[in-house]
């Protein structure tokens, strides 16, 4: 009779009463990564075989929006959260409310290491020794690397893995051959300027993000330098444009969808 007369179920008072919104928040810091995209993939397929639904929040790469996303989603009262620190984000007191209320609370890729919560990474001090190995085997004696804002783990660790590659390899550490940058497309292109405008020139380049990478390669490539014949060039990710230009790029993998998976799974651990 109620599917009759067209009534419909309330949510939310359903949930009110239960003391229950059956929704997991998940805060992302950017939109066009195929990586990020994957991990998204990995959260649905666990969270689809629950009651729950989703809501995605997006920091856009700024401290001061996640803020305002984990304010946003704390109101709309989530069952647990999962997030990834924004590029600029040192401090993580926002997300005191949600751990005084005993929320669950996952954080995965970028995360602060002291910090609280549950954390998901890969080992990113191997992958950063097993990118920089990969080029010192392919011949290169002089390599750049090209990262992102060391306070973040997945940046600091993978320094630290290009540098013991090189004390390994009784290679010294060169200061002029680090670049710390925001890894975007612009950037792609300011490193191979710098590089063209090197009198001695890198003949490795590990690169942690693939878009930044291919970019870099290409505007070499403009510029009159071979690769990988005259420089080498790894990067980070294995997006799908490290396999659209040409020379395909040699990247590391990232498996983005099985973080996702454990990341929701361990909401419930």
């Amino acid at each position: 009779m109620a599917k009759q007369l067209g009534y419909r179920k309330n949510n939310f008072a359903s949930n009110l009463r239960q003391k229950s919104s059956f929704t997991i928040g998940v805060i992302i810091h950017e939109l066009d990564s195929q990586f990020i995209t994957s991990v998204l993939n990995g959260i649905e397929e666990v969270i689809a075989e629950s009651d729950y639904n989703i809501v995605i929040a997006h920091s856009d790469e700024k401290w001061a929006r996640e803020i305002s996303n984990v304010h946003n989603l704390y109101n709309k009262r989530v069952d647990g959260l999962i997030a990834s620190l924004a590029y600029d984000t040192e401090d993580i007191f926002h997300y005191n409310a949600f751990l005084q209320k005993g929320t669950p609370i996952v954080f995965f890729d970028r995360v602060k290491k002291d910090g609280p919560g549950i954390k998901i990474v890969i080992d990113n001090e191997q992958a950063g020794y097993d990118a920089t190995m990969h080029l010192i085997e392919q011949g290169c004696r002089q390599i750049m690397h090209v990262t992102g804002n060391l306070s973040k783990n997945v940046y600091y660790d993978r320094l630290k893995g290009y540098q013991a590659a090189l004390a390994q390899n009784h290679l010294p550490f060169e200061p002029d051959m680090l670049v710390i940058n925001d890894l975007s497309e612009e950037a792609g292109v300011e490193v191979a300027q710098k590089i063209l405008a090197m009198e001695s020139k890198p003949d490795g380049i590990f690169i942690t993000r693939d878009l930044c990478a291919a970019v870099c390669m290409q505007k070499l490539r403009e510029g009159g330098i071979a690769v990988p014949e005259d420089i080498a060039i790894v990067g980070f990710n294995d997006d799908v444009i490290s396999r659209m230009v040409e020379p395909k790029l040699t990247t590391i993998q990232y498996n983005g969808r099985e973080m996702g998976k454990v990341a929701a799974k361990s909401l419930w651990e």
